[in-house]
């Protein structure tokens, strides 16, 4: 089995570092390898996983406290999204569109994917930190969702946690309107960990609870094998006419859908686990 690690970026001496994470205990990339400044010299390597691996004895030289404050290892890329990647989803699409669904039928049989642009560096939550629902909007979810982590050339370097807020409401009026339903303030949320791609490409159990008032209100659960498509296929339709020379996240979508009568409200945490990765947990502002 391989052994599992985990990227994190942290502040040491008012600069930004990348940490190597084994056996829980945490240690100082940048320390050992100073050409590993930040998330954007990382993903930019010829073959990132391999720059890590090779220097992770060097790493371990270098220990950091284990109480250190984590900040979300993103530094300037984009986050872009897929949809209509699960079955599940499917179906909630074509029932909130009040224009008819038949479109949705043909993108999830289709060859192309949807894509679309989600989130900049800046507007981006990570965990304990506030989404934000939309004053526009009557009706409002969460969508947990694996997160892709890729290198400038493409390669999937790691996997994070996601949660990619929607304003189903405005969507659903009109499918034009998916950029104002998907790209606000506080609408994109990822963990503080990136789980390093050691070749491992087991299916992985993903959950989702939210509590309001500490009384669960919603749970669900689904899998990365009820995936329409492979992660290869929607890299490779991100990356068509498309460069992010420091790299991009790409969230692969959602198989969880709460049901029609639930919106999101102030105050509710939201709660996404995937296995072998970790929690991310939100608060609605």
């Amino acid at each position: 089995m391989a052994l599992k690690m985990n990227i994190f970026r942290f502040r040491h001496d008012n600069q930004f570092c990348l940490g190597l994470e084994l056996s829980g205990h945490h240690y100082n990339m940048t320390e050992a390898a100073p050409y590993l400044s930040d998330i954007s010299a990382w993903l930019a390597m010829p073959d990132p996983v391999k720059t890590v691996l090779d220097n992770a004895e060097k790493a371990c030289r270098f220990p950091v406290d284990d109480n250190v404050t984590l900040c979300a290892p993103i530094d300037t890329q984009e986050v872009w999204a897929c949809g209509v990647t699960y079955f599940r989803s499917k179906v909630a699409r074509v029932g909130e569109s009040d224009k008819g669904g038949d479109f949705y039928d043909d993108v999830y049989e289709a060859e192309r994917p949807e894509i679309f642009f989600k989130s900049t560096a800046a507007r981006v939550r990570s965990n304990d930190e506030a989404v934000r629902i939309r004053g526009d909007s009557s009706w409002n979810v969460p969508e947990p969702e694996l997160v892709l982590v890729l290198s400038s050339r493409g390669q999937i370097v790691g996997y994070m946690i996601g949660n990619d807020m929607s304003s189903r409401s405005i969507e659903g009026e009109n499918p034009l309107y998916l950029p104002q339903a998907k790209v606000y303030d506080g609408s994109c949320a990822i963990g503080r960990v990136i789980a390093l791609n050691t070749g491992d490409n087991a299916p992985r159990k993903i959950e989702m609870t939210i509590m309001r008032a500490g009384v669960v209100v919603f749970a669900g659960e689904t899998s990365t094998s009820q995936m329409r498509r492979t992660e290869g296929e929607l890299v490779d339709f991100l990356f068509r006419e498309t460069t992010f020379p420091d790299g991009v996240f790409l969230l692969t979508g959602t198989g969880i859908v709460p049901p029609d009568d639930f919106t999101l409200r102030s105050g509710d945490i939201i709660g996404i686990t995937i296995e072998g990765i970790g929690t991310l947990e939100n608060y609605v502002a």
